[in-house]
């Protein structure tokens, strides 16, 4: 499967309209944003688990980085409830799975291949900083590196954000919303921008609250390798 498969090009996906989708889990449901490959996929979703919901365990061989939205996610590490950011590196284990149900954000195969850095955050205990570059925003890293920057942004109301964009972006509506290109941007709606492309988007009249990530999107994406 290929679904914004071009990096080159502008992704944008509502996904609170969409249909959930079965995954080959029962319980488990999955609203897609970008996929290259089948059930071994570089992949970006919205995950549902069900109550009581369980996958087998399994190795993530390009890695997974996740946000859980809403209830509790679970797996032998512990109890990650909504608002907890994850990296589970390439060559990692575990059993996920949520007695109370929860709802992530999720990224799969899009590790550089040589991060072994876990990384667990309970997001609603950090602090914001203003951004010194662009007004009315404030920020709170989550993970850097050479190749990426992951954030959460707090944008205030009504303000006009425009940033240059070397290694392309991603964004994800916490909460509130924004508009860019003449589109409305509710919660959990997701622009993907290439390399070389300018963000210029202004934020709602509301609070706005966005997971962010920066640089990525300067290097190829790979097809990922069935274990």
């Amino acid at each position: 499967m290929n679904l914004n498969s071009d990096f080159n090009a502008r992704a944008a996906v509502h996904a609170a309209r969409l249909d959930w989708k079965p995954s080959p889990i029962p319980g488990v449901d999955r609203r897609m944003l970008d996929r290259i490959g089948d059930e071994v996929a570089r992949a970006t979703s919205i995950v549902r688990y069900a109550p009581h919901s369980r996958f087998s365990a399994h190795t993530h061989g390009g890695g997974e980085e996740f946000l859980v939205l809403d209830g509790v996610f679970q797996d032998e590490h512990g109890d990650y409830p909504a608002g907890t950011y994850v990296r589970n590196p390439p060559t990692s284990r575990h059993t996920p799975g949520s007695e109370p149900g929860c709802t992530l954000f999720v990224k799969l195969w899009q590790f550089d291949p040589d991060d072994r850095t876990p990384v667990r955050i309970d997001t609603d205990s950090l602090s914001f900083a203003p951004a010194p570059d662009v007004p009315g925003v404030e920020f709170a890293v989550l993970y850097e590196s050479t190749g990426e920057l992951v954030l959460l942004e707090r944008w205030a109301p009504g303000i006009n954000v425009t940033v240059p964009l070397p290694g392309g972006i991603e964004l994800l509506v916490l909460d509130g919303g924004f508009i860019e290109g003449g589109e409305e941007f509710t919660r959990l709606s997701w622009l993907r921008l290439p390399a070389g492309a300018m963000l210029k988007a202004t934020a709602g009249q509301g609070s706005c609250k966005l997971w962010v990530k920066s640089g990525h999107l300067a290097r190829e994406p790979h097809r990922p390798t069935a274990p």
